[in-house]
């Protein structure tokens, strides 16, 4: 699609989609994505908002109440792309027949608990049968709403109730998986991965192309959680730049199989500044893990290089 310019003001002062008065954490970044993702939604257009079991659903939605202005569906962890293929293949079938005379846009939102390991099956059959959706995974890095345990998209060392730090363990031993470069090899034609910049442009221009280009898309948006990265809520933003000034969590998209580097940091900074406001890696500080920072940089560095690469 044709992107349009970006007027913060005018974008902010669009009608909410989602209603205030949710049970969500202070400083939780899975309504902020949500709240920019449905910002990109255009006046007129009418959505279908799918949401696997997780946060997002256990405090946004308590039947027969939700905090959703659109159509909300709730779905199971393993079975939002799934859901949303069926009711996205029905209101074609519907609107063909005249049944139907309004534009729909089909969303589905999930965390990495839902999306990189329950959800992914179904995800994955979405993807690949091209449906016009759109799924957004909110990537916390843990399963946090039953406790903080690991999932797939924890980041390696990270301290979790089932991979716990102590004398025995360093944390979760595994790297991350890295889903947006899985999801792009279904061949859709739209991928982005994003996170909070200062003025939430790029997950916000990421959203609209995605919702408006035709067929299948998906979004991978860090979305940091307070309790289980263990920071104040007030340091959220800085956390998400950290990410994407040590290349933690680089910006980038895949469109029509290109890949494009949205953001390249003009002196990358060593990913200590990533990992020092977050307790879940206070333990990686102790003089006898030292050397463990220098594994993760390198994976860090090693992944960076990979997708300058793919993007040259």
């Amino acid at each position: 699609m044709e992107q349009t310019a970006y007027n913060f003001k005018e974008v902010m002062s669009k009608p909410e989609r989602l209603a205030p008065g949710h049970r969500m954490c202070a400083g939780c970044g899975g309504t902020i994505t949500v709240r920019t993702v449905l910002r990109a939604l255009e006046e007129g257009d009418k959505a279908v908002i799918g949401n696997a079991t997780g946060c997002l659903e256990v405090s946004s939605f308590m039947y027969p109440y939700t905090a959703y202005e659109d159509s909300y569906i709730h779905n199971a962890f393993e079975n939002a792309g799934a859901t949303l293929s069926g009711v996205e293949t029905a209101y074609h079938v519907l609107k063909k027949k005249g049944k139907i005379k309004d534009n729909f846009k089909f969303i589905t939102f999930g965390g990495d608990g839902g999306t990189y390991d329950i959800g992914f099956q179904s995800l994955s059959g979405a993807m690949e049968r091209g449906h016009d959706m759109v799924y957004v995974c909110y990537d916390n890095g843990a399963y946090m709403n039953t406790g903080t345990q690991r999932s797939s998209a924890t980041p390696q060392y990270a301290d979790t109730t089932t991979t716990p730090a102590g004398k025995v363990s360093a944390g979760k031993v595994q790297i991350r998986k890295d889903l947006a470069a899985i999801i792009a090899e279904h061949h859709v034609p739209y991928v982005g991965q994003s996170t909070f910049t200062s003025n939430f442009k790029d997950l916000y221009t990421k959203a609209q192309k995605a919702i408006y280009t035709p067929g299948a898309a998906f979004l991978n948006v860090m979305s940091p959680c307070p309790r289980g990265w263990g920071y104040e809520p007030s340091e959220m933003m800085h956390i998400c730049k950290m990410a994407m000034e040590t290349c933690y969590w680089p910006l980038f998209e895949v469109v029509e199989g290109k890949w494009r580097l949205n953001y390249e940091p003009k002196n990358k900074m060593p990913i200590e500044e990533f990992l020092k406001p977050q307790r879940r890696f206070k333990h990686l500080f102790k003089k006898e893990n030292e050397e463990l920072i220098g594994k993760f940089q390198e994976e860090i560095d090693r992944r960076w290089e990979e997708l300058r690469s793919k993007c040259n």
